[in-house]
């Protein structure tokens, strides 16, 4: 196949040009017809030749040119809650990517991962073929179910309904209960995406100040008086982007105050997996009343495996499901959901996430003390995970900062990208585990001096 493609580059073959018999080929490259056969039906599939029966195969067309502008970042996008997404999702492998929102792929359970994909090899035709049934995968629901358990949250299986990604279930949950023109209020700072798709909701967006302990409780208080919000959407474990652990009785107060005003809480439980001891879960105070728990296995196992989950009231959940059939017309897919229960089950799964955990915890004091010698601080030190929430050097802009490093093929995450109130210019949030080539903290440092003033 190479080197079909390559005589193609440099203009031996051309558009219409008829490719050497399989017989020809196959001494050519001393290789058996076999693999010729398999060579040119690949080629055909890519659409890069064509079969004519009885007279051969002929070349397509030429490569296509490398267009310069899908194989460069975006400069010039606005710096908004989109920003970084863009920025991180069709970035090259040269990019560094210390602003993005994922660990690098050699840092996965890869080993539990195939051993799943070898398993699912052998799985029943409806699984490779049929669609998802409304719900998800039972068995994988049921695992969730007694993780839950543990974690003194009754809910059954009926209770939970698999989605697509975390995303989706928010959304889901956005279309059940918002309206345009309703108030939702989300942590400030908070990930940039809940801001994302509440607009695409066209609903009001309310920040709310986020501490070392969790929301402030009493500018809480005041959002709900004065706005009547129908929605909260937070993370209680490891914050995104703070790191912060929300108190118990920050979250004993969120959920009286929020009890007296009918407000119904989104609590995504994505980063649980990477923390030391778990910490309060709203879910678990409030017993799943008011409080819609989220999560998906895209930060721990893997983002290119599509599943997430939400576990609500069970009246609740019977309307999202028939949101879910009219969305997307079913659960995830049942390869995924497979693949999800397969490695979850691996015997190695579970200590790839204790090794993980104190990687992490060296990345997390490396990368602090590496980021202290250029002037920027963490507002906290994480319990865990893979964000730091650095403040920058006085008079710096975490914008300009971050367009000066993408220059220099670094994305980074500035601040105001978490923001409602863009009250965080002096911020860039960090990810410790996309910091290990030296050239991450060279473009900082010049990015910085650049910004100064």
């Amino acid at each position: 196949m190479d080197a079909i493609r390559q005589r193609m580059a440099d203009g031996r073959l051309s558009s219409g040009d008829r490719l050497p018999s399989i017989r020809r080929f196959a001494t050519a490259m001393g290789v058996s017809p076999s693999t010729v056969v398999e060579a040119y039906d690949r080629l055909a599939a890519e659409g890069v030749i064509r079969s004519r029966p009885g007279s051969g195969f002929y070349v397509s067309g030429s490569l296509p040119p490398l267009a310069l502008a899908e194989a460069e970042p975006r400069r010039d996008r606005a710096i908004d809650p989109f920003w970084v997404s863009r920025q991180s999702l069709d970035a090259d492998a040269e990019m560094l990517k210390p602003g993005c929102g994922w660990l690098p792929a050699d840092w996965m359970p890869n080993a539990a991962l195939r051993r799943a994909i070898r398993r699912l090899a052998h799985a029943d035709d409806a699984v490779l073929a049929d669609y998802g049934g409304t719900r998800g995968s039972l068995a994988l629901r049921r695992l969730l179910a007694r993780q839950f358990a543990e974690e003194g949250i009754a809910a059954g299986a009926d209770q939970i309904l698999l989605t697509g990604s975390g995303t989706q279930a928010i959304d889901l949950i956005c279309r059940f209960l918002l309206r345009p023109g309703d108030a939702v209020l989300i942590d400030d700072p908070c990930y940039f995406n809940f801001q994302a798709l509440l607009r695409a909701h066209q609903v009001r967006i309310v920040g709310v100040p986020y501490t070392r302990d969790g929301p402030d409780t009493a500018l809480f208080a005041e959002a709900l008086a004065e706005h009547r919000p129908r929605l909260y959407i937070t993370n209680a474990a490891l914050h995104n982007p703070t790191g912060a652990t929300m108190s118990p009785q920050t979250a004993h107060r969120l959920l009286k105050a929020a009890a007296a005003h009918d407000v119904t809480i989104v609590e995504d439980d994505i980063f649980a997996g990477f923390e030391p001891d778990p910490s309060p879960r709203l879910a678990a105070l409030d017993g799943l009343s008011q409080v819609i728990r989220i999560g998906s296995f895209s930060k721990t196992l893997s983002a290119s495996v599509r599943c997430g989950y939400l576990a609500a009231r069970p009246d609740w959940v019977e309307a999202l499901v028939d949101l879910q059939v009219a969305t997307n017309f079913g659960g995830p897919s049942p390869v995924s959901a497979e693949l999800v229960l397969a490695t979850l089950g691996d015997a190695g799964y579970r200590k790839h996430l204790e090794g993980l955990r104190r990687r992490l915890a060296r990345a997390r004091r490396e990368t602090a003390d590496r980021l202290a010698a250029l002037g920027l601080h963490p507002w906290l030190m994480p319990r865990g995970g893979f964000y730091l929430w650095c403040s920058l050097p006085d008079g710096r802009d975490a914008a300009n900062v971050a367009r000066t490093a993408l220059d220099e093929r670094v994305i980074l995450a500035p601040g105001n990208v978490f923001s409602v109130s863009q009250s965080a210019a002096g911020y860039l949030r960090f990810n410790v585990a996309q910091m290990s080539d030296p050239r991450v903290f060279e473009v900082l440092k010049r990015a910085i001096a650049a910004a100064e003033g």
